[in-house]
């Protein structure tokens, strides 16, 4: 049976090469694409799915809320004391508990020296809660130790080459003093498919020194810098054990300065560990994370491809009818029942998807190292490794064959032998309607990309050509040192004599960043200091920076070096915070008294709004004061011209300065536009396969064009006999078509609207989606579907009549 299928479909290729390869080609791509991105969506859902407890692990988050109980702020990490006081409290519920704290510190060993971007301190129950596979030694005992500490395989051969590296030490450039931790075990390097990566796991002691011993450790609630998880018992219910955490908040930190509880402005939250890679997108997370609606999207678009194929072949199968409505009726005659009918024109359609997969994986292959380094994960398609693989291509076959060819055999099976055989068969009227709602499905699905592709261009490019209230080009962000903050006025001075450095200054923070500091504030209003129930940023800055970065002052003054209080009083704050804080204007705000922290003072001067973090969040409330302890981000502006030259000087001062440290400046507007780049990888999704569905659409229309002038040949050449103009084929013959292609457009239009509406939203500030992008879709895929239908219509109408009259 299956050779007499493949006989079939060689003859049918050989009569209509140009119907086999277009069913073929979009098949192969359609199956491609969806394979491709369905590799992808597996891996983003099997993130953290390898721990052997990973149903039972949750992350603690902190989140604080405004008077309207509005999220002001959500963090990943949470302050140190609340992992081991949940357990505390809560030791039936919960199993273990352990905390991870990042830090960027220098690795030393003998003439290497690395600044590691993965570096974590750890409590030693990390290791029961997380399934790190361990090749080497104790790594939960190797904790204990205050300098002990855990490396993984790819960090051992980077230090060590071949050598076991049990027992050897590492120097660690810790705030400027050196500590000496000495490996105690090895762990294989994590997987990929991590919400985070570790390649030092060193004890805890030294950071709870640094906060002052463990009494200090356990009671400091506003450092929140801390990766915290649950291991919980079998059988807990995490949203039982979430909803006792407010008063675990107000037992221990109390109430606020009004006598409010706690619990009413911060609040405690856990999450399953495999959500956090896909549904948590927090203000700070311990590595960037992806996003369920990418998912759907790259779903949608796979989906959309492998639909517009199996159109092309519905509509092709249907439309060459009459082509095989002679073999139909022959075949009933001789005794051929419906059913056996339908399994022919069935296994034809599955041979032909058969045949498609096998060019589809061809492309899969070619293409899956591409699509890897654009996703940045690591993609395999490896079916000794993943078995399971073979299953989802026998269920990817089944699935288009069955759309692809239960339309056509239905409708071929349904065929009335003796009207074919009188030659009185016409297709129903009703079949070719159906066939019209499959090209307007086809291009409203073309449509909706078209305008998916050009809102998220012009989203991206208002995005980076947005002007965010200050000067964001030339600024070079480099790291600072304790050596550095000390020296700080000499280094400045010495700098800025260079003729390619307009000014240095220095910071705890920097435009492209995060606002995640901020402490509680008062201020004076009608007369009487009031606490503030609203997040107010802060941000510690040198006394030139607002000049260093252009950002204007609407009220009062910049602040003055000469003026020594400025230095433990002055406070500038932005428009936002005025409007927070319940001032109503700039200039009423100057000469109020303000509190923030432990610092008292007076607001000096009111900066204009400006964008400091991306355009994903809007404009928060920020206060500048001036700090000689906490500024570690050094601000240069430099000279447009010459800025090799001037880097190459700012590279050798940084070198003195920081020796063994890596030379890595950050351009400030390049720091926004990395911001993007979730937005840019969906760009280039959209594009590319917007593109392959336009083309798998237009290779269908293409050959339904062809097979309705061969249709109409006689029809064409007694018309053109008739006196009829090319003008009048062309209408003739493209009519029909365009009408379904201006249909599908206004379909698409309020589909579009809406999905896009729902990505914009996504943004604190967005373009808006106006007639112009409809427009331009609507002539994008009109041209194209008019330049292919015309290609046709021409070639017909410029034929000889005489030959196309004879030739049925």
């Amino acid at each position: 049976m299956l050779k007499n299928y493949f006989k079939i479909l060689l003859r049918n290729t050989r009569k209509n090469p140009l119907y086999m390869f277009i069913n073929v080609f979009g098949l192969a791509v359609g199956m491609a694409v969806s394979i491709l991105i369905f590799l992808f969506v597996q891996h983003e859902l099997s993130y953290d799915r390898y721990h052997a407890n990973a149903d039972r692990i949750f992350r603690v988050s902190r989140a604080w809320f405004n008077p309207d109980g509005e999220f002001s702020l959500h963090l990943g990490h949470a302050a140190p004391p609340f992992g081991p006081l949940i357990q505390a409290d809560y030791g039936d519920e919960v199993a273990a508990v352990g905390r991870f704290f990042h830090y960027d510190p220098l690795v030393k060993y003998e003439d290497k020296a690395f600044e590691e971007d993965n570096f974590f301190f750890a409590d030693p129950e990390v290791f029961d809660i997380f399934s790190f596979n361990i090749l080497e030694g104790d790594a939960k005992e190797a904790l204990t130790n205050s300098d002990g500490l855990v490396i993984t395989e790819s960090m051992s051969k980077k230090y060590f080459g071949e050598e076991n590296p049990i027992g050897k030490n590492l120097i660690l450039n810790l705030e400027g003093q050196e500590a000496v931790f000495q490996i105690r075990a090895l762990m294989q390097d994590m997987p990929d498919n991590s919400h985070f990566h570790t390649d030092f796991i060193a004890s805890m002691a030294p950071v709870e020194a640094f906060y002052g011993g463990q009494d200090a450790f356990m009671s400091n609630f506003g450092s929140n810098n801390f990766s915290t998880y649950l291991l919980l018992n079998e059988g807990v219910n995490h949203k039982s054990l979430e909803a006792k955490l407010p008063n675990l908040v107000d037992k221990y930190m109390g109430e606020s300065q009004s006598g409010v509880p706690m619990s009413k402005g911060t609040k405690l939250f856990l999450w399953p560990l495999t959500d956090v890679h896909l549904y948590s997108n927090l203000d700070s997370e311990m590595e960037p994370n992806g996003n369920i609606d990418y998912v759907y999207i790259y779903l949608a678009v796979a989906l959309f491809i492998l639909l517009i194929a199996c159109i092309n072949f519905m509509n092709l199968s249907t439309a060459r009818s009459s082509m095989r409505s002679m073999e139909v009726g022959l075949r009933k005659v001789m005794g051929a029942d419906k059913s056996r009918l339908i399994r022919q024109f069935m296994g034809e359609s599955f041979m032909l998807t058969i045949i498609s997969m096998v060019f589809a994986l061809i492309l899969v292959y070619l293409f899956l190292p591409t699509f890897s380094n654009f996703t940045d994960k690591d993609l395999n398609l490896n079916f000794l490794q993943n078995p399971e693989y073979i299953l989802g291509i026998i269920g990817l076959v089944i699935l288009v064959g069955v759309i692809s060819g239960s339309y056509p055999a239905l409708f071929l099976s349904g065929f009335s032998p003796a009207k074919v055989l009188k030659g009185a068969f016409k297709a129903g009227k009703g079949h070719e309607q159906f066939r019209s709602v499959l090209v307007v499905g086809q291009f409203a699905i073309s449509v909706v990309l078209i305008v998916a592709v050009l809102v998220v261009v012009r989203q991206l490019d208002f995005m980076q050509s947005k002007d965010l209230g200050f000067e964001k080009e030339d600024i070079v962000v480099l790291p600072s040192s304790p050596a550095i903050q000390q020296n700080y006025l000499i280094l400045k001075d010495r700098l800025e004599r260079h003729e390619g450095i307009k000014s240095v200054s220095i910071s705890s923070r920097v435009p492209s960043g995060r606002l995640l500091d901020n402490q509680g504030s008062t201020a004076e209003i009608n007369g009487e200091m009031t606490q503030l129930n609203v997040r107010i940023a802060d941000i510690h800055v040198a006394h030139n920076f607002l000049d260093t970065y252009g950002i204007p002052i609407v009220a009062g003054r910049d602040f003055n070096f000469n003026l020594a209080s400025d230095s433990t009083e002055a406070f500038v704050l932005n428009e936002a915070a005025i409007r927070e804080i319940g001032w109503s204007s700039p200039e009423e705000a100057i000469g109020k008294k303000f509190l923030y922290g432990d610092r008292r003072g007076f607001v000096t001067g009111v900066m204009k709004n400006f964008h400091f973090e991306s355009l994903h969040q809007p404009i928060v409330p920020i206060v500048f004061m001036i700090s000689q302890d906490r500024n570690n981000q050094v601000s240069l502006k430099i000279a447009a011209e010459n800025q090799e030259q001037t880097m190459a000087y700012i590279k050798e001062e940084w070198a003195a300065l920081r020796p063994d440290f890596p030379f890595e400046p950050l351009y400030v507007d390049e720091g926004f536009n990395r911001q993007y780049e979730a937005e840019e990888r969906v760009k280039t999704i959209f594009t590319f396969f917007s593109g392959l569905a336009v083309i798998i659409s237009i290779l269908g229309l293409l050959g339904l064009t062809t097979f309705a002038t061969q249709q109409r040949t006689r029809e064409i050449g007694i018309r053109k006999v008739m006196g009829a103009e090319t003008g009048n084929i062309l209408i003739l013959l493209g009519k029909d078509f365009l009408k379904l292609v201006m249909i599908g457009f206004l379909i698409a239009i309020p589909i579009s609207w809406f999905g896009m509406s729902s990505w914009l939203e996504d943004f604190a500030y967005a373009i808006g989606i106006s007639w112009t992008v409809f427009f331009w879709a609507g002539l994008i895929a009109g041209a194209i579907a008019a330049i292919t239908v015309m290609s046709q219509s021409l070639k017909a109408a410029w034929a000889d009549p005489v030959k196309s009259i004879k030739s049925e």
